[in-house]
């Protein structure tokens, strides 16, 4: 009943796989201190690029999330921006404003990315989305002008596969184009919908990858791996490397076969060995009961939306994606129903539904019953459930909209008295 967020989920594999996992108490930083955590990272890397359709141009890390896949990929994009900044910083070097260009809809990891590494959160630019909540080809384009004109660097775009609010796919291809002629640096933040490239009626979200220079994929959150695993690809891994390997006396010794090391590959030294709770799992489900179970998720988020679209005192308020639907309640004011995706209409009620939606959320997880969460959609509050754990069946989710009916109902009824 947990349907908030993106619903990762537990299962017994994985759980084993944490089992084994905490007593080995491996090192994942040299393949001399744990050749075993090295090859099956790249192992599971190389299975789950397979999967989703990416060329063996890219190469794989594994991350704790995308947050920090993406300031990883942003550095790397920094570096060919503005070569040397590795050793000589950005200061006092007379450099360009570097920016970076996503949807308003993209994930706040982007303006964090820009914090860490000094270009700063006012260099990210986020480019409006269209009716469809997913980024606009020509307003990025308008953008990029613009700044040029001004003087700054366009750095890098981050288009996004599957967006936090409404899991909405941006236009890859599009966007590749406008980088691909900028010569700029294109990242794909597919935490969400990645994993649903494998999937035959998602495969068109792989459009554009070859083009991206790097593709963020979060396994805890589509491919059934606890948290916390998040793989980042690099088209040329290493062009990844040559910005963070650095080789301290103390490690020297350990770094002498010509094998992978992963502490290259990122800021950290010492990892956790979070591949063999990934090869546990993917063992056992193997990619076809993957495959299986998001379809579920997919077919109980269609099923929800037709219930939703059955009730006139509800409306559907983003197109159903993946395994998230975003609605809103509207009693029997359906003069406040409008097109998906249009704009705020100024109607005297409209605030008054907004506090309705956010109250009925915090009643029914207040209540322990279920949880969901809501989200702002062109100002409008909605609410929003995200499937993803293997043991929510439709039983649970036909609960789960009885409640919010009957907490909808409940609430419009305190409200008018």
């Amino acid at each position: 009943m947990f349907l908030g967020y993106f619903g990762w989920t537990s299962t017994a594999p994985g759980i084993l796989g944490e089992i084994l996992t905490a007593p080995l108490n491996v090192n994942a930083m040299t393949w001399r201190t744990c050749p075993a955590a090295t090859e099956l990272e790249t192992v599971v890397i190389d299975w789950l690029r397979q999967w989703v359709g990416l060329s063996d141009d890219f190469g794989g890390v594994v991350y704790d999330t995308a947050s920090v896949g993406i300031m990883h990929a942003l550095a790397t994009a920094r570096e060919e921006a503005a070569p040397s900044t590795r050793i000589l910083g950005l200061a006092n070097r007379d450099l360009p404003r570097l920016r970076i260009y996503t949807s308003d809809q993209a994930h706040s990891g982007v303006d964090k990315a820009a914090i860490a590494l000094g270009i700063g959160e006012e260099n990210v630019v986020r480019v409006s989305s269209d009716d469809q909540f997913r980024m606009d080809v020509n307003s990025l384009g308008h953008n990029v002008v613009q700044d040029r004109q001004k003087g700054f660097h366009p750095m890098a775009a981050v288009a996004t596969v599957g967006t936090t609010s409404t899991a909405s796919v941006d236009p890859v291809p599009e966007i590749a184009k406008i980088c691909r002629d900028e010569k700029m640096w294109l990242h794909i933040d597919g935490a969400y919908g990645g994993g649903f490239a494998m999937v035959p009626e998602y495969e068109s979200v792989r459009q554009g990858w070859d083009l991206a220079d790097s593709i963020v994929i979060n396994p805890h959150k589509t491919v059934f791996v606890p948290l916390d695993f998040s793989v980042l690809y690099v088209r040329g891994l290493e062009r990844l490397r040559r910005v963070f390997t650095l080789v301290p006396e103390y490690l020297r010794g350990d770094t002498l076969e010509a094998e992978k090391n992963y502490m290259d590959y990122g800021i950290q030294l010492g990892r956790r060995f979070r591949a063999l709770k990934a090869w546990v799992i993917w063992r056992s489900l193997g990619r076809d009961g993957i495959v299986a179970r998001l379809k579920e998720q997919i077919r109980l988020a269609n099923l929800l939306a037709s219930w939703i679209q059955g009730d006139d005192r509800f409306e559907l308020a983003a197109p159903v994606s993946m395994g998230v639907i975003c609605f809103r309640f509207l009693g029997r004011d359906a003069a406040l129903r409008h097109p998906i995706g249009a704009a705020r209409r100024p109607y005297q009620k409209q605030n008054h539904l907004d506090e309705l939606n956010s109250q009925i959320v915090e009643r029914i997880n207040a209540s322990g019953r279920a949880y969901l969460t809501h989200t702002k959609l062109r100002g409008q509050t909605v609410m929003r459930i995200g499937l993803g754990n293997i043991l929510t069946t439709e039983e649970h989710l036909h609960t789960a909209w009885e409640i919010i009916r009957e907490t909808a109902k409940a609430l419009s009824i305190s409200g008018a008295q």
